[in-house]
């Protein structure tokens, strides 16, 4: 069983490396820092006090993103965090997303947007899979920056994503270290060269498509839907929305354990269920739609045939009372409420309430009303997650706030029955089922490519031209790789790479120690062979040894007699060459086969394959021999930035 909580600090992921501030990673976690510029220098308490106070700003300004949110597993939280091992206090949160990764680009925004508003606070934010907004920007990033260097180099400041980079040789600059910088240096440059250290555009672009939309995404993410469930769930959910995704991870990670408690529920009787409207967000909604279960006859959550109107909000209440109850049998129910001081006792409290009601938290609403007190109540729950958050063994479980909500809060079932009457219609969740269309805008988006306009298949075809196939093969191929790979042209908008042919050439004249146009042999038809017979044509000096010119006059008669073999064979007839490709009447085209069957193998002259011809005729032909599917033509085309049309001609290749 895999706990909602999160693993104590130090039992998972690496060890914090001090002054390198190497976060220690949980699986699927993100953790974020809040650092104040270092200004001038102040004692240990001054900090804290200092630092508390920015919590309790940040925490309030954003309450009214915060407060309605709901979290995976856990909320964004900042704490205080002292100075150690050369790393200074600063605000510390780890936010476990678990399987929503929304969660985790919703810190982005929401720490991007604090150093915004806070020009004098530094954030660096890493996941488990480390600098993973370099990771999302992959393709944009400097040519130096790897994960060995990118070590305490990448932030937030003023809103922008800061890169500080390594220092050139040639332009050698004493600010910058030449080692991976330290927490303490990296922010000394980051507030002495803020404009220095800005990401390019490109890489600032990625990250900011990434969190497009919020905070107005958030609304985009939930999914409401009708769901019978007992009266005391339904109690539950209106004072704690939120808790619905501890519900729904109990039930999503449920073992046989957990359902012994469910044979026979004791706290959420089905004989109580009526019909409410819950808000999920689309992750939790996918997580409870698809998981398949059967409930125990003796629980007494039965469910009506699958044709019934109203079967899928009896089977999504079903689920959602056996997380219910399993969250509450994992705790002890006398143990709810003694343990628990209130919320107001806090130092902190009223200093935020008043914040809130400065902030229009409230929204004018009337002091003691019904909405106000719903609000007061989410804020309470807010600031305890959030601000107050303790860090002994007194945190409440959700199966213990759960306890205490019923424990404290009266409700009337025959009043929610009335509610029930008339809820607002549910939401439509054909966004479960995705269309080929919808899946390549998808996994275009998520390539961060660059948005267009979808083009008619017609005018695709008409302003398509099939050049682009060898010119993009030649640039693929002249490109110089690495021990790396060979790196692919990033958009075909990009200019051609370049490639300096007469130093290609003049390399390998100084080992054969020939002309660089007499060197390369391979394509060279008999005419040029009989350019080259004699020894003045070679332009061999007199030094050069008569072995090397045996060797290449040999090298010359063999290839010469070989491309005369392989002329009149099935396979010098398979490739198209230069003559073939001109345009011929027939009357010519066959007078020219009779006299070559005429002439036979006696025939001197060899024609010049056309690679270009053979090249996108080869390309075409794999490329319509794979149906439309994936394959070797159309995956090599595509990460070089080429589009074929779709083959409209159901004709076989070899009768064109």
């Amino acid at each position: 069983m895999v706990s909602s909580e999160l693993v104590p600090r130090g039992r998972g992921g690496k060890e914090r490396m001090e002054g390198n501030m190497k976060l220690a990673m949980v699986e699927d976690a993100v953790e974020y820092c809040l650092f104040l510029i270092p200004d001038k220098a102040r004692d240990t308490e001054e900090t804290k006090e200092i630092l508390q106070k920015y919590i309790e700003r940040i925490m309030t300004q954003f309450a009214a993103i915060l407060v309605p949110y709901i979290w995976q597993n856990q909320p964004f939280n900042l704490t205080y965090k002292p100075a150690k091992g050369g790393v200074p206090a600063h605000m510390y949160g780890m936010t476990k997303f678990g399987d929503n990764i929304e969660d985790e680009w919703f810190i982005v925004y929401v720490i991007k947007q604090i150093t915004k508003a806070f020009p004098e606070l530094v954030a660096r934010i890493e996941d488990n899979d480390g600098e993973f907004l370099l990771i999302e920007a992959a393709d944009f990033l400097p040519k130096w920056l790897d994960p060995d260097n990118s070590a305490n180099r990448v932030f937030f400041h003023h809103g922008k994503l800061c890169i500080i980079p390594v220092p050139r040789k040639s332009e050698r600059k004493p600010w910058l270290p030449t080692t991976p910088p330290t927490i303490q240096q990296a922010l000394s440059i980051v507030s002495a060269h803020p404009e220095a250290v800005l990401a390019s555009e490109s890489v600032q672009a990625a990250v900011d498509r990434r969190i497009r939309g919020y905070p107005e995404k958030v609304e985009a993410a939930l999914h409401r839907a009708h769901c019978f469930l007992p009266a005391a769930v339904v109690a539950v959910l209106k004072q704690r929305p939120r808790l619905v995704s501890a519900a729904v991870q109990a039930f999503y990670l449920r073992d046989p354990i957990d359902l012994r408690a469910c044979r026979v529920f004791k706290t959420f009787l089905p004989e109580t269920r009526i019909m409410a409207s819950v808000t999920f967000t689309k992750c939790l909604y996918a997580q409870l739609v698809q998981q398949k279960f059967v409930p125990d006859r003796r629980s007494g959550y039965g469910l009506p045939p699958p044709a019934h109107p109203q079967y899928r909000a009896h089977e999504l209440g079903m689920k959602l009372a056996h997380g219910f109850e399993i969250l509450c049998s994992r705790c002890s129910p006398h143990l709810s409420d003694s343990r628990k001081p209130p919320v107001t006792a806090s130092p902190l409290w009223a200093s935020f309430l008043e914040s809130l009601k400065r902030n229009d938290y409230f929204k004018g609403l009337m002091e003691g009303s019904a909405q106000y007190q719903e609000r007061l109540e989410m804020a309470k729950n807010y600031f305890q997650l959030s601000i107050h958050r303790p860090e002994s063994s007194l945190a409440m479980s959700p199966g213990e706030e759960i306890l205490t909500v019923l424990q404290t809060l009266p409700f009337d079932v025959e009043e929610l029955k009335k509610e029930g009457a008339h809820l607002p219609p549910e939401d439509d969740d054909q966004w479960l089922v995705l269309s080929p269309d919808q899946l390549d805008q998808l996994l275009q988006d998520a390539s961060g490519r660059k948005d267009s306009q979808p083009v008619p298949q017609k005018e695709e075809e008409q302003n398509y031209d099939a050049a682009q196939v060898s010119d993009s093969m030649k640039a693929f191929i002249s490109k110089v790789s690495t021990h790396k790979g060979a790196e692919l042209p990033r958009d075909p908008s990009e200019a051609p790479i370049t490639f300096d042919a007469d130093s290609f050439l003049n390399y390998f004249d100084k080992i054969l120690g020939a002309k660089p146009q007499e060197s390369d042999s391979d394509d060279l038809d008999e005419d040029d062979f009989e350019c080259l017979d004699s020894d003045d044509d070679l332009g061999f000096d007199t030094q050069d040894s008569e072995s090397l010119k045996g060797a290449l006059g040999s090298l010359k008669s063999y290839m010469a007699q070989m491309d005369q073999e392989l002329a009149h064979t099935s396979m010098g007839k398979s490739f198209s060459t230069r003559k073939q490709a001109k345009k011929e009447t027939p009357s010519q085209t066959a007078n020219d086969s009779s006299d070559e069957e005429d002439s036979g193998a006696g025939d001197c002259v060899v024609e010049a394959v056309d690679v270009d011809l053979n090249l996108v005729s080869n390309i075409l032909e794999s490329y319509s021999s794979q149906a439309g599917l994936a394959g070797p033509a159309s995956n090599l085309l595509h990460s070089m930035g080429v589009r074929l049309p779709d083959n409209a001609d159901h004709n076989p290749p070899g009768s064109q």
